[in-house]
């Protein structure tokens, strides 16, 4: 007949074991039938100092501990073998293991690499981040790693982006994504087989602590929408949605859809940002929008920009604007805005006293306006003014000015009023306080180049990090070689002095001081110097001084092979 504790291992055989239980059942083994105890007296009697049943202590008295830790060190050797497959694998990706965040993005993974990183995934309990995006060839085959996910039951973010996921894959995760309660990141970005009704099986099942959902370009309908916005409610802890980039999400259906996401945005109280980027907004969608607004005082960054059907249509929204009292970024680049959209804009600036940044870039009518919003906008505060593609006239270049000693960023990029005045606005600028300059396609002169050099011998651009010089060809050698030999430039992590396409120039009369410049820019990690000459000799030694210091050069040495022939 079959012994009671056999019985009890069978019964109990699904169920984990804790160590203790383990320990017990190798000692009941040891000792003979007739010799054994009932259980209650097993865990009725222990010893005070081990926690080891009392008998069972006595009578294995001088064995060696190891014999009780036997289970526990083959779970361990377990634990440090996984732990070395896993480390082996992202070695041949280039990346390192990190119990916390796992990164393989960018990696060119395919499903049988999927596959092995999903059987890897319970080596990492304490797992909070993972990312696969960009890797296309796993498409159709995301199950392989989300059947994996209850290991990591702890992932707070998840980034899928442009992995060319379809139907399959978002339904596969919409079964997994219970597995996830903690999560509060989820990007499926650039992933166009979402959208189309595949999302919708996916939304109702995603945990209430989610605080971001990223749906950029991911071909979301006004079904989509209608559905997005019908688990508004589910997600109050939501604070930013992102669903840029999706412009059949308010065109079809007569944008009903989107009515209805933006009516039930009034319920995601805890919205802080929201992107609508290139979503085909039109005016009634900008109505809809600002009703909703008026319930959401949190919301602290608003993204309409590329909309260009909001054109003669914004004053439908900006009668709502008042309400967001913490708004401080408002986007509205290439929006296609009128005067008559400017001054409606003009006219709420003054009641947004948070705001410190207003974009309203590659709006051509905006550069008559700028004396108007410089004068409306709460000066001390504002720290971006982008006002690139704006056709700005002398009178507004001036008026800029004015607003130009707080700005933290300044980018009057392709506003061609700048060359020959460029001293107008960097003698406005306070000094060490600007982080990005943009000055491309400014016709500037070498003695706006000679300005700027004179302004970063003095120091005043010493935290700047972004310098965009690109498409000046005017500028000539002299004005380079000025800029590169001023130094003042200890911070810098970006420069860019490309030529135009189909145009090239050599750069050895300047080349020189720009590699003298090199060791005085310890920051820098990326220049940009597309088009531009070089003779064989000299483009060793541009590739050598970048090299050692890991910068990533963006040069076009073949125009300067072909030129040399």
């Amino acid at each position: 007949m079959e012994s009671a504790d056999g019985q009890r291992g069978r019964d109990g055989g699904s169920q984990r074991r804790s160590p203790l239980d383990v320990i017990m059942s190798q000692i009941r083994r040891k000792r003979s039938a007739s010799d054994r105890k009932p259980l209650g007296r097993f865990l009725s009697r222990t010893s005070d100092r081990t926690g080891i049943p009392e008998d069972a202590e006595s009578e294995n008295k001088g064995r060696s501990p190891a014999s009780f830790s036997g289970v526990s060190a083959s779970v361990e050797s377990e634990s440090d073998a996984g732990w070395g497959r896993l480390r082996v694998f992202l070695q041949k990706l280039g990346k390192k293991a990190d119990s916390r965040s796992l990164s393989v993005a960018h990696c060119d993974l395919t499903a049988t690499d999927l596959l092995e990183l999903g059987s890897l995934l319970r080596f990492l309990p304490q797992l909070e981040e993972m990312d696969v995006s960009w890797n296309e060839l796993i498409g159709g085959s995301l199950m392989t790693l989300t059947s994996h996910l209850q290991h990591v039951s702890g992932i707070r973010t998840l980034k899928l982006c442009s992995c060319r996921l379809n139907a399959d894959d978002v339904a596969a995760l919409a079964e997994a994504v219970g597995s996830a309660p903690l999560l509060e990141v989820l990007d499926l970005s650039w992933n166009s087989g979402v959208g189309g009704g595949a999302l919708q099986s996916l939304l109702g099942k995603l945990p209430p602590s989610l605080r971001e959902l990223h749906l950029v370009a991911c071909q979301l309908t006004a079904a989509d929408a209608a559905a997005l916005g019908g688990s508004a409610a589910l997600l109050p802890g939501l604070r930013l949605l992102d669903v840029s980039c999706n412009p059949r999400l308010a065109q079809e259906a007569g944008a009903g859809g989107f009515r209805e996401l933006a009516a039930a945005l009034s319920h995601a109280a805890a919205l802080s940002a929201l992107r609508l980027q290139g979503c085909g907004l039109d005016g009634a969608c900008l109505h809809a929008l600002g009703t909703s607004l008026r319930c959401l005082p949190s919301v602290r960054e608003l993204d309409l920009s590329c909309n260009r059907g909001l054109a003669g249509g914004l004053s439908r929204l900006t009668c709502h604007l008042p309400h967001l009292t913490h708004l401080e970024s408002l986007d509205l680049h290439l929006c296609c805005l009128s005067q008559a959209d400017l001054e409606a804009l003009v006219q709420v600036l003054p009641s947004l006293t948070a705001l410190t940044e207003l974009d309203v870039s590659s709006n051509k009518d905006a550069g008559g306006a700028v004396h108007l919003l410089v004068a409306s906008l709460p000066p001390a505060r504002v720290r971006r003014l982008p006002l690139s593609s704006c056709r700005l006239n002398e009178e507004s270049f001036r008026a800029l000015a004015l607003a130009a000693p707080y700005l933290r960023s300044v980018d009057v990029s392709w506003c061609k009023v700048v060359g020959g005045r460029l001293s107008l606005l960097l003698d406005a600028l306070q000094p060490s306080v600007v982080l990005e300059l943009r000055l491309s396609g400014c016709s500037l002169t070498a003695a706006d180049l000679q300005h700027l050099a004179d302004a970063c011998r003095l120091g005043r651009f010493s935290a700047l990090r972004v310098l965009d010089l690109s498409y000046n060809g005017p500028v000539g050698d002299a004005g380079w070689s000025a800029l590169f030999a001023a130094g003042g430039l200890g911070s810098l992590e970006e420069a860019d002095v490309s030529l135009r396409p189909l145009t090239s120039a050599p750069c050895s009369a300047w080349l020189p001081a720009l590699l003298g410049a090199l060791p005085r820019m310890p920051a820098l990690t990326r220049l940009a110097m597309r088009r531009w000459t070089a003779g064989e000799q000299e483009g060793k030694q541009l590739q050598h001084g970048v090299k050692n210091r890991k910068i990533r050069l963006e040069w076009d040495p073949e125009v300067s092979d072909d030129l040399n022939r």
